[in-house]
């Protein structure tokens, strides 16, 4: 069986539910792979910013932790939630700790980063980012350094919502 879209993955939440971004189909999701001890950690408060002011647009940011580079991500899931929660103010969902590049990458990762879908290759480092369309078609992708109000980021959501 093949999946085609974003929103047939199952992906365990970080507080332990099974299937995550079930939830999410038919909105336009903004997928990231997040650490809490890295330079690009603060863009975790322009995440939560965006996903505030456009989740009534059917708007949503999920975070997938992961410990691949430079061991960013090491704490366990109670810690990595509140690190978010208390830092940040994050409400929006965050996955259980994955690997987003090498043989143990998530499927998920595997299907974002296939050259089917139009943005091959592996992941750089934390916090990049993959713009996904209501119909879990992967619009665009964004490296590391794209903070969540990057003028090209913000009109490629304008015009999927």
């Amino acid at each position: 069986m093949s999946i085609d879209s974003f929103y047939d993955f199952p992906v365990a939440g970080l507080d332990g539910r099974a299937n995550i971004l079930d939830a999410l189909r038919g909105k336009v999701t903004l997928a990231v792979n997040v650490a809490s001890q890295c330079g690009y950690t603060p863009q975790y408060a322009g995440l939560e910013d965006l996903y505030r002011e456009l989740k009534s647009q059917g708007f949503m940011v999920i975070g997938f932790p992961c410990n691949q580079f430079g061991a960013q991500e090491p704490g366990s899931a109670a810690e990595i939630q509140s690190f978010c929660s208390v830092n940040f103010g994050v409400s929006f969902p965050l996955s259980e700790k994955i690997e987003v590049n090498g043989a143990r990458r998530h499927p998920l990762y595997a299907w974002l980063t296939a050259p089917e879908n139009g943005f091959p290759g592996d992941i750089g480092w934390n916090f990049e980012k993959f713009l996904i369309a209501r119909d879990g078609r992967v619009n665009a992708r964004y490296p590391a350094g794209t903070k969540p109000t990057d003028p090209g980021l913000l009109q490629d959501l304008a015009n999927l919502l």
